[in-house]
């Protein structure tokens, strides 16, 4: 299971169904560990170009997709 939410990594939305799944039986039905793809840990700038880096990018949800799928390919 992957998450992906602009937000900060603590306290959103991906940290909430994470909680969920693993107080739930679903968890049981999970071959890897959940991946939370979350923004930067910092206060969203201002700046466009800056703005950009602190939102996940698709690179970073490609990289949490592979995660999960047990690739042991460098990522």
């Amino acid at each position: 299971m992957v998450t992906v939410e602009e937000g900060w990594p603590q306290c959103g939305i991906g940290a909430e169904i994470c909680g969920l799944i693993n107080d739930s039986s679903g968890f049981d039905y999970l071959d890897a560990p959940i991946v939370r793809i979350t923004g930067a840990d910092v206060p969203m700038p201002y700046a466009i170009n800056l703005e950009k880096l602190a939102l996940p990018q698709v690179d970073a949800i490609v990289r949490g997709v592979k995660k999960t799928l047990l690739r042991r390919e460098r990522i």
